[in-house]
């Protein structure tokens, strides 16, 4: 069904309740004071456009910009140049973020190794991702058009970098609903320093209806804010309370018929299913003890780890879309709190173990077949010193033009690096990957079409992927 035909739908029916007399109205009523008679429909599994290899997504968001240059994309010119100063031809024209005149190129601090069958080449701070090397594909050649961190944050999210437009985890959810109706489809976790510098934005609805937004689970107290009932409050209570604010609303909706109130409805009848499904969701406490030590995880202590362990059981349950925000990664080396050398590789040691143990777990559970893993930011760094006001500390300025990426699972080839860049790292040589073309990819795998998977708003249609984006035929398995 269209967005205009459902819209004249919605309005056919609300002219037809509206003068259709007392005997509609007291059917209605009857369907209302009784949910399992109301049943929401938006988050309803939908059929996609052709046959998916991939059910579910979780997306490891490296809020900052890692520095591909000393966790994937090793450079040996840089270390044997490292100190030279940068040639001017290659940064003519060039705006930095905050790099000023001519900057030192500079090599890695972190040594490099080739691991696994496919001989990913990966640094000494990712001991974990090297045990599972052919698991993974290495995407070194993507690329953006922002280089400050909230529009390229948005950007990433929302294949556009001003704040409205609906996230990709909105845009998985409307065109192929969710698979389980206690939990929401799109589920949004964070770690690290703050919230991303993009906000809410990042996983907002835009757009589309609010259905859609991913819900945040809070670092501590109560997963979801007001999910427990107050002192007295039974469920039975809440029960009847919930269904005289339904019949208010419905009412409402039909005489006003915003859409906006259907998802009110929704969210309350959600919120209240949630009240006995995420306290359970959120024990990780009964969890095997092999699994902790896997993952690294501590029950009740908030971080990385425990959300990387949560998205497995989200999965498990059948949420569509998780997302899990990690900030900290701007490494721009004012200070030994921002550099490439501690703040890095501190970085590392808060992610890479539990980034691998999701999927290896994912696989020996038999679930990365269909669900996909994507790990990386909103750009990469430069391949020169950021060198601000003389610090004597290694730091990169941020870097739009080439970074790395990695994914596994849901139909993605694993064992395979796909993209090069040139001898230091500055631009894309083979095989580049834009934005829309990484966002056009995963919907490819989930069974959507990206030019199909539209939504009217202001006139026009509007898609994840604007009017670009293509398939990345080479990270298909």
């Amino acid at each position: 069904m269209t967005d205009e035909q459902r819209r004249l739908l919605e309005t056919t029916r609300r002219h037809f309740f509206g003068q259709a007399g007392f005997g509609i109205g007291a059917a209605a009523l009857t369907s209302l004071l009784n949910p399992t008679l109301f049943a929401d429909t938006a988050m309803a599994p939908k059929k996609p456009h052709f046959p998916a290899k991939c059910k579910n997504v979780i997306y490891l968001f490296m809020a900052g910009g890692p520095s591909q240059l000393d966790l994937f994309d090793y450079k040996a010119a840089l270390t044997k140049f490292d100190g030279q100063p940068c040639p001017e031809d290659l940064i003519k024209g060039e705006r930095f973020a905050f790099i000023k005149g001519v900057p030192k190129l500079l090599g890695s601090p972190h040594p490099f190794a080739r691991y696994g069958q496919s001989g990913a080449q990966l640094s000494s701070l990712l001991p974990h991702l090297a045990k599972i090397a052919d698991d993974v594909a290495i995407v070194k050649s993507l690329h953006t058009t922002q280089f400050n961190h909230a529009p390229a944050q948005i950007f990433m999210n929302t294949g556009h970098q001003i704040a409205g437009r609906p996230s990709m985890g909105a845009w998985v959810t409307y065109g192929i609903g969710s698979e389980n109706t206690d939990l929401p489809g799109f589920v949004v976790m964070l770690s690290g320093e703050s919230q991303p510098d993009g906000g809410r934005s990042c996983w907002g609805s835009g757009f589309l209806p609010s259905d859609y937004q991913g819900v945040e689970f809070r670092r501590a107290g109560d997963p979801v804010l007001f999910l427990s009932n107050p002192d007295g409050v039974t469920a039975e209570t809440r029960r009847r309370s919930l269904d005289a604010l339904r019949f208010l609303n419905t009412a409402h909706q039909a005489d006003v018929g915003d859409p906006e109130i259907a998802s009110r409805i929704g969210a309350y009848e959600m919120s209240f299913k949630m009240q006995t499904s995420v306290p359970e969701l959120a024990d990780i406490s009964k969890e095997p003890a092999n699994i902790h030590e896997m993952y690294g995880t501590t029950p009740g202590k908030a971080s990385f780890a425990n959300n990387c362990l949560l998205a497995r059981r989200l999965v498990e349950r059948g949420v569509r879309f998780v997302q899990l925000f990690h900030r900290g990664w701007d490494t721009h080396g004012a200070s030994n709190n921002e550099d490439i050398v501690n703040k890095l590789a501190r970085l590392c040691r808060d992610t890479d173990r539990a980034s691998a143990a999701l999927v290896a777990d994912l696989k020996q559970r038999g679930l990365l077949d269909s669900t996909m893993v994507i790990w990386g930011g909103e750009f990469g760094r430069t391949p020169m010193n950021e060198g601000r006001s003389g610090s004597k500390f290694l730091g990169r300025d941020h870097h739009a033009r080439a970074f790395t990426m990695w994914l596994a699972g849901g139909g993605i080839k694993p064992g395979v690096t796909i993209g090069k860049t040139d001898d230091v790292g500055y631009n894309i040589t083979e095989d580049p990957v834009s934005v829309h073309d990484l966002h056009a990819t995963a919907l490819h795998l989930m069974g959507l079409e990206h030019t199909r998977l539209t939504y009217r708003f202001q006139g026009r249609d509007f898609r994840l992927t604007d009017v670009e984006g293509e398939v990345v035929q080479k990270l298909l398995a």
